[in-house]
């Protein structure tokens, strides 16, 4: 077959599979168009042959790259023994998942579930059962924050687009300026009984909270009787070049090594790619919720478990917290020099590790003529030269690529990266 025929054959092959998710997958997304087949490390390929460099990491998720060939072992490994039996019986895996995140984290307990949303879920209830016999229900949560897409997490969501089409929203969530300790002491009511925020906003633009915001949050809740709960969905499992982001935003801050938040949810890079969710509760809330209380169906089975020890075992022994912290500043630093050489398109850069974000200068005229946003029509000029990236509202974009990234992978996206800033610059 001549290369027209195959590439006529690949785009077929395409075309085809979007109509299945036409015809038979709900459209609660808005996916671009592209249509991956595999992958390997930091990249994917289409099914008409094109490679991509993958700075998304399926948002946070494949933390090893893609088809890493330990996380298969572990799931072959550990399907041929033993995959599901319900959390009505014990099995060993679980438990030395837990006792390796308490061990990195701090005193207290682990519940696993099977995603983000599910993780913060379980913190919703967790803060209604700590305030019940007082009345208290109410989480102050922050703007431009987000916590999943479940009816809880949508109304603790302070993006209000997320909200819209699901009124009334379910009671009990105020939101709160981030970063501003006072907006929030000043919003407490009889009513509240937790204070949620994430150590970086990802959603929200790759906003990091300040040293001083995270210090003066964990007084306010200790003089107030209130859970300090932290997402960590994204931000979390090493990204920030620290098993948790507050632990790498606190590293130097007097009283930084003594900060320990009542409740974290994980999710994400938890399993490198398997659906697995966790909360994390400290002594001595962490048997709040007792037997009956709450539950997970696949929550923490012997498989998933599995892969997420191994996950952990990857990171640890190949280093990648530094491998996070040290490339990671080489990217944001490259990434502020091109900011410099090209101002009129790129308003700032931030993020910590290998969660990282660019804002877009406003009425850039290279993206006057569409009703898109203008970070989708630059994610949709990336893809179309060979790189992945993930977007974070209208005007930033976010590179959350595998823990394990190397150097000339940066500079190979640098390099593409600078070609389309460059074509957009007025």
């Amino acid at each position: 077959m001549n290369e027209s025929n195959t590439t006529s054959v690949r785009n077929q092959a395409s075309t085809a599979i979007k109509s299945l998710f036409d015809a038979s997958v709900v459209p609660s997304y808005r996916r671009f168009n592209l249509v991956f087949s595999h992958g390997a490390g930091s990249y994917l390929w289409d099914v008409t042959g094109k490679r991509y460099l993958d700075l998304g990491a399926g948002i946070a998720v494949c933390c090893l790259g893609h088809a890493h060939p330990e996380i298969a072992e572990a799931l072959a490994e550990q399907a041929s023994k033993l995959i599901h039996i319900s959390n009505l019986y014990y099995h060993e895996t679980q438990g030395r998942l837990a006792q390796a995140l308490v061990n990195l984290i701090g005193p207290g307990k682990c519940f696993f579930c099977n995603s983000g949303a599910e993780a913060n879920e379980g913190l919703f209830k967790l803060a209604r059962k700590f305030g019940h016999d007082e009345g208290r229900f109410e989480i102050l949560t922050a703007t431009n924050s987000f916590h999943g897409r479940t009816l809880a997490g949508i109304a603790a969501t302070g993006q209000e687009k997320v909200k819209q089409g699901f009124e009334p929203a379910m009671p009990g969530f105020r939101h709160v300026p981030f970063n501003d300790l006072e907006a929030a002491r000043n919003a407490l009511s009889p009513a509240t009984a937790a204070i949620m925020i994430e150590g970086i906003q990802g959603e929200g633009g790759i906003t990091p909270a300040t040293p001083e915001y995270l210090l003066g949050l964990r007084r306010l809740c200790d003089e107030k009787k209130l859970l300090l709960l932290m997402d960590e969905v994204q931000c979390g499992h090493f990204r920030s070049g620290r098993f948790q982001s507050f632990q790498r935003l606190l590293e130097g801050t007097p009283g930084g090594d003594q900060f320990l938040p009542d409740g974290i949810s994980m999710a994400k890079s938890l399993a490198g790619g398997v659906p697995m969710g966790a909360f994390w509760v400290r002594l001595p809330h962490a048997d709040i919720l007792g037997a009956g209380t709450h539950a997970s169906t696949f929550g923490g089975t012997p498989l998933v478990c599995a892969v997420a020890l191994r996950v952990l075992q990857v990171i640890e022994r190949e280093h990648l917290a530094d491998n996070a912290r040290t490339e990671g500043e080489f990217f944001k630093t490259e990434l502020q020099k091109l900011a410099q050489r090209y101002p009129a398109v790129i308003k700032s850069v931030r993020g910590v590790g290998l969660m990282l974000g660019i804002e877009l200068a406003t009425g850039l005229p290279a993206f006057a003529g569409s009703d898109q946003t203008a970070s989708v029509q630059f994610v949709n000029q990336l893809h179309a030269a060979g790189l992945l990236a993930i977007l974070a509202g209208s005007q930033v974009v976010r590179f959350l690529p595998p823990l394990n990234l190397k150097r000339n992978e940066i500079a190979e996206g640098l390099k593409i990266l600078e070609t389309i800033v460059a074509q957009v610059s007025p």
